[in-house]
């Protein structure tokens, strides 16, 4: 076998090595140790409860809500009873259900990919690349749908009657969550009208009444 031209080797070097710092850049810090403990919690007392979570066997859907129930387990959620032991290791999930007609608005994920498993039922789905190209699918029990951290993405059960349940696995001990409606009319602080105005080209009247729905 011929031996490879330094050349070619420190190439190849240089190529893994940056190719290691993309994936170190996105995604969670790496753990140098089996699990992290967290603190104030001594080492000597963990036991198989701190590595189970309880929460999703007894989650009921807002019915009278137009939005999906969402019930997200992560490092940081939920919060009278975080799931600590994913903190550093890079995943959680969340029990997604949709009474019918109702929908999970248009959101990113800033910092996980997500897959989402359906569980039961029939739920129209969809995601937004950076060229803004739409990407949507009818998904149906044991399906898996995939979207890229960062991407907007959306889901609607058009069902009238039945009740869909997903689950939803994220590559992030917490993928963080930004819903678009009420990123850009529900701010601590509103964002200027004029702003909002010019952005979508509608008049004062219609930033004021999209506001009001989340007064």
């Amino acid at each position: 076998m011929g031996r490879f031209p330094v050349s070619s080797l420190v190439l190849l070097v240089l190529i893994a090595a940056f190719l290691t710092f993309q994936n170190v850049q996105a995604s969670d810090p790496e753990l140098t140790k089996d699990f992290q403990v967290p603190a104030g919690m001594n080492a000597a007392d963990i036991d198989g409860k701190f590595f189970t979570n309880t929460i999703l066997g007894n989650v009921t859907p807002n019915a009278a809500s137009p939005f999906a129930t969402v019930t997200t387990v992560n490092a940081v959620a939920p919060s009278q009873a975080p799931f600590l032991v994913v903190d550093g290791l890079g995943v959680s999930m969340a029990l997604l259900q949709y009474p019918p007609g109702t929908v999970n608005p248009p959101h990113t994920h800033p910092r996980g990919t997500e897959l989402l498993y359906i569980i039961e039922g029939t739920l129209e789905v969809g995601l937004v690349d950076s060229t803004n190209k739409l990407f949507t699918n009818i998904l149906y029990k044991g399906d898996i749908f995939a979207f890229p951290k960062g991407l907007v993405h959306f889901q609607i059960n058009n069902d009238k009657y039945k009740t869909v349940r997903a689950l939803a696995a994220f590559s992030s001990s917490n993928a963080g969550l930004v819903r678009l409606p009420n990123t850009l009319f529900n701010t601590s602080a509103p964002i200027s009208d004029k702003v909002l105005q010019i952005s979508f080209g509608v008049s004062g009247d219609v930033v004021k009444a999209l506001r009001a729905q989340f007064a």
